[in-house]
């Protein structure tokens, strides 16, 4: 008998008084076992009606193995919320940090433990967390000059300092380039939608999809589920800094005053992101706030930069007028106005702005040149 079974049965005699299955705890350190039978020890009504282990592997490959607990904490704590349990039911496997162990009642009629957990989905695979950030974050300053450009082949050949571009649809050979000309690159994702045509799709489940948001095959989001979106966006600003981008562009994140088809409220938002712009900067990357121009007075010290479109058409600019003031860059385009309406109005307020078509491709008119 291994060393691994006889503590097993250990807790099988003294604890379980029932045999507890091998086939779930095999892979269970001495450390998370022994946890395992305190856990049951110190609650006999728990051990009274049994337990089930329920194994949630995700990686966390770091070589810094104190920075990997912290990870692992992190972790059990989104876990544990997203399954509506303690965080103290949450347990770590301390062999490599690499494993959650959740406790819950094998019995759903115990009302002291919640019920087992159905239709379980949680991805970790590319929840791959970066140490923590030795360069400086990106912080512009107004009138830094930029291009946007999500959809077409990207052209490098624009001379400005900034690339806003898509995180996923942009290679990496394009984002080597334009760092090799000395440009910053920022990378967009949406944040508070779905986007069926993107890789991590599937990884949301149908609870936190809303009602249709204007565009072809996007849904809002439930920006309240962070047990759930949390470790998605985690993965996405992952990606990010993997690609080596100096920023993000948030999109969506204006949802609480849209018809989601949930109760999303200015608290709910404001939350959600505040969590994006840390979670950004804890990775090194500058972040800037898309449209969401009621909350930039809650939201000015914790974002890097401002960006809008068409605040001169709906005659709303003025509102971001404290990020200038703060010292930080104002971006934005219209897509109706002639230039020779917003231009000069964007040049002296001291903003970076342009004239773009709708699907954003190459196409630009720089307010700079009037």
């Amino acid at each position: 008998m291994s060393a691994t079974e006889s503590l097993i049965k250990i807790c099988n005699v003294t604890v379980m008084k029932k045999p507890l299955q091998l086939s779930l705890v095999k892979n269970i350190t001495f450390a998370v076992l022994m946890l395992y039978c305190e856990v049951l020890f110190a609650k006999p009504d728990t051990a009274s009606i049994g337990t089930e282990i329920i194994t949630q592997r995700y990686n966390a490959h770091l070589q810094n193995s104190v920075q990997s607990l912290t990870i692992a904490r992190d972790h059990a704590a989104e876990w544990a919320t997203s399954l509506d349990l303690q965080p103290s039911q949450i347990l770590i496997d301390n062999s490599d940090n690499s494993r959650l162990f959740a406790l819950t009642a094998s019995n759903t009629s115990d009302p002291k433990l919640p019920p087992r957990p159905t239709g379980l989905s949680i991805t970790r695979e590319d929840d791959k967390c970066q140490p923590p950030p030795s360069k400086t974050i990106w912080k512009p300053a107004p009138g830094t000059t930029w291009q946007w450009q999500l959809t077409k082949k990207i052209d490098p050949s624009i001379d400005v300092q900034k690339y806003d571009i898509d995180l996923f649809d942009t290679p990496q050979s394009t984002i080597d380039q334009l760092h090799s000309q000395g440009r910053i690159v920022i990378c967009y994702f949406s944040a508070g939608s779905w986007e069926k045509w993107r890789p991590d799709s599937k990884s949301f489940p149908n609870s936190v999809l809303g009602k249709g948001n204007g565009w072809a095959g996007e849904k809002w989001l439930d920006i309240r589920k962070l047990g759930i979106l949390g470790p998605i966006m985690k993965a996405r600003l992952n990606m990010a800094v993997k690609k080596g981008c100096d920023g993000v562009e948030p999109d969506n994140v204006d949802g609480y005053t849209n018809n989601t088809g949930f109760p999303l409220t200015y608290h709910d938002q404001l939350k959600f992101n505040k969590w994006l712009a840390s979670e950004a900067h804890k990775r090194g990357l500058s972040i800037g706030l898309k449209n969401a121009l009621e909350l930039v007075k809650d939201l000015l010290d914790d974002y890097d930069w401002a960006l809008n479109e068409q605040c001169f058409e709906y005659n709303e600019c003025e509102l971001l007028l404290p990020f200038v003031q703060a010292g930080k860059a104002v971006f934005g385009v219209e897509y109706n106005k002639k230039p020779e309406f917003f231009c000069p109005k964007a040049n002296a307020m001291k903003f970076s702005w342009l004239k773009k078509k709708i699907d954003l491709d190459t196409w630009r008119i720089d307010c700079r040149d009037f």
